[in-house]
């Protein structure tokens, strides 16, 4: 057996509530103009945003009124729950197997959590075994698609055979609050929506990508660009202005240095699969990968019909990316909290 670890299957999900981008400034402006002097400026930023709609956890109404910890992770825990069933289960339908083939299971998300993790609370459901090896991981944020997909493939490179189920799930309107009268708050409710994603990786022959190598890097004293801030009420973004010109300035470098760790250039990736944070940092992106404007044609689609979605966006744009065929060698990058950037590259399957 082959210690090759091919991407099998890759399976999109999203909840079924959607809001236009049109309904979204709308209620925003409703719940926020007359108490936050600053939200007509700042109100701009919906046009700006390339996004026409995303989708849900909850219905648009759900958001009129406050919630605390209580209704957002009773949400997350129903709603999380039915994408993972519906990504994972599709996933499988398309690779041929069974929840009872899967011997490891790793699940990332970063907004919410339920004890027992998700995995485990669903594994009757789905039907996995008892002796299923679960590694849930929180904390990544929008890098977690590609650092998640990085630790599925080096668990299943590691003993030839195994089948390992990465899901990613994210709900992010879960953490939109009416108590935050801030430029972040206003920017990521025009910005994010939720979905979920699943891919089956596995050592052998076929499968629609072969992962050929991974690598991180974490940007020292860069706590303040992203993350949350959790108090009584819940997750708060955090989000800094100065997070697409440090993109534009930093990883080209930071991806360079990780290509180089695994014997490969930039000159080396046919095809760049990027996550789209927002329209101005897949700009920068694309000048700090030296790609010409508009390269990143799946990013701005996914980004238009989903939103940024945090870590599963990724895996929607890999999706487009595998339907539109693969090139010889593509490199999947995202950024996320820390202020750390990961990558993956993959091979075409022969």
């Amino acid at each position: 057996m082959t210690d090759t670890v091919k991407l099998v299957s890759l399976a999109i999900a999203a909840p079924e509530h959607v809001i236009f981008q049109k309904q979204a400034v709308e209620a925003s402006a409703r719940l926020f103009a007359d108490r936050f002097e600053d939200f007509r400026h700042l109100a701009r930023v919906f046009d700006s945003a390339g996004i026409d709609k995303r989708h849900a956890a909850r219905p648009l109404a759900w958001f009129d009124e406050p919630h605390g910890w209580q209704d957002r992770m009773q949400a997350y825990a129903e709603v999380a729950g039915g994408l993972f069933v519906k990504a994972a289960s599709s996933a499988l339908r398309q690779a041929r197997l069974e929840a009872g083939d899967v011997d490891c299971v790793v699940t990332v998300s970063s907004t919410g959590f339920t004890t027992p993790s998700l995995d485990a609370q669903l594994s009757r459901r789905m039907g996995f075994r008892p002796d299923i090896e679960r590694v849930p991981v929180f904390g990544l944020g929008c890098a977690a698609g590609v650092s998640g997909f990085a630790i599925a493939s080096r668990l299943a490179r590691s003993r030839p055979g195994t089948v390992v189920l990465f899901v990613s799930i994210e709900l992010c309107t879960l953490a939109f609050r009416l108590d935050e009268l801030t430029r972040p708050n206003i920017i990521a409710t025009a910005l994010f929506g939720d979905g979920a994603a699943a891919c089956l990786l596995r050592s052998g022959e076929g499968g629609l990508a072969e992962v050929e190598s991974t690598g991180e890097h974490l940007f020292p004293d860069t706590l303040d660009i992203m993350g949350w801030k959790i108090d009584d009420g819940g997750f708060g973004i955090v989000l800094a202005q100065s997070l697409p010109p440090f993109a534009e300035r930093e990883l080209g470098p930071a991806v360079a240095a990780i290509l180089a760790r695994n014997g490969l250039r930039r000159e080396d990736i046919d095809r760049f699969i990027c996550h789209p944070g927002g329209m101005k940092v897949l700009a920068a992106m694309e000048n700090a990968l030296s790609l010409a404007p508009g390269s990143l044609d799946h990013e701005r689609a996914v980004l238009a019909e989903y939103g940024n979605m945090s870590s599963p966006t990724i895996l929607f744009v890999l999706e487009r990316a595998i339907r539109a065929g693969l090139p010889a060698r593509a490199a999947m990058i995202a950024m996320g909290p820390g202020f750390s950037a990961s990558c993956v590259t993959l091979r075409r399957a022969a």
